[in-house]
């Protein structure tokens, strides 16, 4: 395994920095989990559903691997066990509100100045230093509202929605793996590590960067459109006559407009007057779209997809959840791994976005169960049997 002997503390609840530290797992880092005394608020989201599901892939998919342990750090020997085990590790994540940190000597400053090689990583809503730097955040907020998400995926004129769960979350962990990843090999130079920060909205900020340096340069950005009314016809969504979506993007603005035109069955549109140019299809361009609706309709969605590929073009079809997970496509590309469930068994769950041929898991051990390795951690760190017990009794520990 790539990181294996890199001891990483993740000392973060609900998704982005679990995501992040199950990705360093997943990648042979032992992550050891430490929670309050009351766990991840993550283990308790389906609490209020009327039906027990018996399971719980949401925390699973970000938690999966690691070993798990309580710590209460508003004790005393809660706080001296976490800054302990922060001493022998090589990265310590957290995205618990700084102020808070500081308040209990787990600050960045304070760790590090007992283990200079430590990469001290913290993810917060909106950053360290600004107005707004210690206003809470989730993904939806601060990703998604805040940094301008939502206004510009949603097309003019149509109210804002909420995007689906960890989006912003999951983004920001690829970014914060990232920068653990470069504080890591800075430090194999200078023997030093360092203090890295990512936030859910730089991230946000980031993942609209093409449109957003266009408003940074210009002072305005056009807005998202209708799919009846599309900037380009040729660059939209079409549903075949058994019901089924597909997206074409051409290559360039008007690359592949024969072959679309061909593919559709209408290739007498590419002498139509009204499409005859790149400026006259935008002009005329839900007229053009209008045409297309009409005659993908009227093909089923299999010679529709044989006619693109034939072509060449690049298109997809628009998958559910239910045809992602049967894709088989989708399981070649790496996108899901075994889990084990601890009972002899597995099941299916999602991987990291990245491969490493002939240095894969192709299963990964399963989430821990709250408190699961308190005991073995608190051994390993060299607390005598007395003391792991007077800790459990204290509830400092559990």
């Amino acid at each position: 395994m790539l990181l294996k002997g890199l001891k990483v503390v993740d000392f973060t609840a609900y998704i982005a920095g679990p995501g992040t530290a199950a990705i360093l797992g997943d990648w042979g880092a032992d992550v050891i989990k430490v929670e309050r005394p009351e766990g991840d608020a993550m283990r308790h989201i389906f609490g209020d559903l009327k039906t027990d599901l018996g399971a719980n892939p949401t925390f699973d998919v970000d938690n999966r691997g690691k070993r798990g342990m309580v710590l209460d750090i508003t004790k005393p020997e809660g706080r001296e066990a976490l800054a302990r085990l922060a001493g022998q590790a090589d990265v310590f994540l957290t995205n618990v509100r700084p102020a808070s940190l500081k308040k209990y000597g787990l600050d960045a400053d304070s760790l590090r100045a007992a283990n200079r090689r430590l990469v001290y990583a913290v993810i917060t809503g909106y950053g360290l230093d600004g107005p707004d730097a210690h206003k809470p955040g989730f993904d939806v907020t601060a990703f998604w509202a805040r940094a301008g998400v939502a206004a510009m995926t949603a097309p003019k004129g149509m109210d804002p929605f909420l995007l689906r769960s960890g989006v912003g979350d999951h983004t920001t962990s690829l970014a914060t793996v990232s920068a653990i990843l470069a504080a890591l090999y800075e430090r194999e130079r200078t023997g030093e590590g360092r203090l890295v920060q990512t936030s859910l909205l730089a991230t946000g900020v980031y993942v609209m960067s093409s449109d957003l340096a266009v408003q940074l340069k210009f002072g305005r950005l056009a807005s998202a459109r209708t799919r009846d009314n599309p900037i380009n016809a040729i660059a939209n969504l079409y549903k075949s006559a058994d019901g089924r979506w597909f997206v074409h993007n051409p290559r360039g603005s008007g690359g592949g407009w024969q072959a679309f035109c061909q593919a559709a069955g209408r290739p007498e549109l590419v002498d139509d007057p009204r499409f005859a140019t790149g400026k006259a299809r935008r002009e005329n361009a839900k007229a053009l779209t209008e045409e297309f609706d009409r005659a993908f309709a009227a093909l089923p969605f299999d010679e529709i997809a044989r006619r693109l590929d034939e072509a060449d073009l690049v298109w997809a079809p628009v998958q559910t959840p239910a045809d992602v997970a049967a894709d088989p496509q989708v399981a070649a590309a790496g996108a899901f791994v075994e889990i084990e469930d601890g009972e002899g068994g597995t099941f299916r769950s999602i991987a990291a976005p990245a491969r490493f041929p002939g240095a894969d898991a192709e299963r990964r051990p399963a989430s821990p169960k709250l408190g699961e390795h308190t005991r073995e951690v608190l051994a390993e760190l060299g607390y005598g049997e007395a003391e792991v017990e007077a800790m459990l009794a204290s509830g400092a520990a559990a």
